[in-house]
């Protein structure tokens, strides 16, 4: 077991015809964390993995009594970090894809349904939950924010890329085992997009429900900003 991290939790896995686990990424997220994985157990019976990203609260033990596997980091490495240990967990189990959502509740679990159609996934190596991005569900900046990054991501992908941003989307294990990322802070989302994209791998997309404001985001406006510039320059370098 590495040092940066350690598991807790049921590591016996119920397998189901699609063989797929729901990784959530989460940071001081016990006020809905318990909320969320009961959630997801219910609507899918799926194998739920937490990575607690060295949350200063009870998120590992409130995900844990919901029934989910938890691994928590012992140093805080960016929710992009959290991705790939969740990654790293789902290779390890031989799962056949993931659901990845957030923790704050922003995501429904019952519409994990959206992204498990079979002719979907069986075209598909990445579904992108779209949200409706209209000022009744969300603040003006985060629209702005979110339509000039997929730009960016829908050119530097070479397809149109709807919400960049979304955290909640389904990834096949084919794609986390071929694409290596860079990054390990909220600009990993885009990062796996745009390589992935650059792979040939088809990316698709449906529609989710918007949820926003239920708790602060742990965004950075002006040092994530300047990651994501520093993102695209890499990769228009690689290009």
């Amino acid at each position: 077991m590495s040092e940066s991290f350690r598991i807790s939790g049921t590591t016996s896995l119920p397998f189901n015809s699609l063989d797929i686990a729901v990784i959530i990424p989460a940071y001081n997220e016990s006020k809905f964390i318990e909320e969320v994985v009961t959630g997801v157990i219910e609507f899918t019976g799926f194998p739920v993995c937490v990575v607690d990203d060295a949350s200063q609260d009870d998120t590992s033990q409130r995900a844990e009594q919901a029934g989910a596997v938890v691994i928590r980091h012992k140093k805080n490495q960016g929710k992009g970090g959290a991705h790939q240990t969740g990654f790293k967990w789902a290779l390890e189990n031989n799962f056949q894809g993931i659901v990845v959502m957030d923790a704050d509740g922003q995501h429904l679990p019952g519409e994990i349904k959206n992204f498990i159609i079979p002719d979907l996934i069986n075209r598909s190596d990445i579904i992108i939950g779209c949200r409706k991005l209209k000022l009744n569900y969300m603040p003006w900046q985060r629209i702005f924010t979110n339509k000039l990054t997929s730009l960016v991501c829908s050119i530097l992908a070479g397809q149109r890329i709807n919400d960049s941003q979304s955290g909640f989307r389904y990834i096949s294990t084919e794609v986390i085992k071929n694409v290596k990322l860079k990054t390990t802070k909220f600009q990993t989302e885009t990062e796996l997009i745009i390589r992935a994209a650059r792979y040939g791998y088809l990316i698709s997309q449906v529609e989710v429900s918007t949820v926003y404001g239920r708790e602060k985001s742990h965004i950075n406006p002006v040092v994530d900003t300047l990651r994501f510039l520093s993102l695209i320059g890499l990769l228009i370098r690689e290009y």
